[in-house]
């Protein structure tokens, strides 16, 4: 970020950035600026949560036909492998659409760390965005207003160590069905790998990085400019893994579709079909659902 932000630099690193969201889908971002020490709150309230006692997290269990809560979220039901991966998944923007009865009030300082971090990366996703939009051709507003107020997620994750990871399920190959995701490791256990082509890649974590990917929607937005990223999680034999990811959300005018700058900029037709972002979430849910990884977009014959 620190180059991004460089006058004499910036074009040469929005090149870097470029060429990550289009070859990879994914890349690691350090001197991101987000306050440290938000960063180490977060971290220390998210591993306090989840070395709470079962019945304690239960206070805040995902209800059925929900999705936020505490809980196991991934197992397809086709599925003969356990779900290995404890998950706490929050809603936490805009402001309005918070349901506080899943925001655990233990420990005590979870609700503001969080309300901080959420609002930390907000402004960072932004930032992202606009050399994005460069590198896309386009201008900063127009990729920009496409995540303006719309709906950011939070999924903290723990996946406990497992001596047969082959029979268990920490994290089933997928992409994101989102715009953008921001991922915050809490330790340095490693187990996130990314696919290109027919390999899979494991991702050692930077330093104070924050690890980025494109998501469906973004793929969808850029005209297939940018491709969204399948990764899975191998749970460790030895250690426990715990992250804490940041969705962010996109549509045009409520829909999943390119942008009409883009295409008219590049002279270009729309490869992708408009979707609403409803019915666009409910394809990525039942993809993830079922375990088929990537999820197939409706593309333009």
């Amino acid at each position: 970020m620190a180059n991004l932000l460089d006058p004499e630099l910036s074009v040469s690193e929005t090149a870097k950035l470029g060429s990550a969201c289009r070859d990879w889908g994914f890349f690691q971002l350090t001197n991101h600026g987000v306050d440290e020490a938000v960063i180490q709150q977060v971290k220390d309230s998210v591993a306090r949560f989840f070395s709470l006692p079962l019945e304690t997290k239960n206070a805040v269990a995902v209800r059925p036909g929900g999705f936020q809560g505490f809980g196991h979220h991934f197992n397809a039901p086709a599925s003969n492998k356990l779900d290995w991966a404890e998950c706490l998944i929050l809603e936490t923007q805009p402001v309005h659409v918070r349901n506080m009865e899943f925001w655990p009030a233990n420990p005590l300082t979870f609700r503001h760390v969080l309300d901080r971090y959420s609002v930390e990366t907000t402004s960072l996703a932004m930032r992202l965005l606009g050399f994005m939009a460069t590198d896309l051709g386009i201008s900063q507003e127009t990729l920009q207003s496409a995540f303006r107020n719309k709906r950011q997620t939070m999924a903290m994750h723990h996946y406990p160590p497992c001596r047969r990871p082959e029979r268990v399920l920490g994290m089933t190959p997928h992409t994101d069905g989102f715009g953008l995701t921001l991922l915050l490791h809490v330790d340095g256990t490693p187990g996130l790998q990314v696919r290109r082509g027919r390999r899979w890649f494991p991702v050692r974590p930077l330093p104070g990085g924050l690890l980025v990917n494109v998501g469906d929607v973004m793929e969808v937005l850029s005209n297939g400019a940018y491709g969204s990223v399948e990764h899975r999680v191998i749970p460790h034999a030895e250690k426990g893994r715990t992250t804490v990811v940041v969705f962010m959300d996109a549509s045009v005018d409520g829909m999943v579709a390119p942008l009409p700058e883009l295409l008219l900029k590049g002279g270009e037709t729309p490869r992708y079909e408009a979707v609403e972002r409803l019915e666009f979430s409910k394809k990525h849910l039942k993809a993830l659902a079922q375990g088929q990884g990537k999820q197939l977009l409706d593309t333009k014959p």
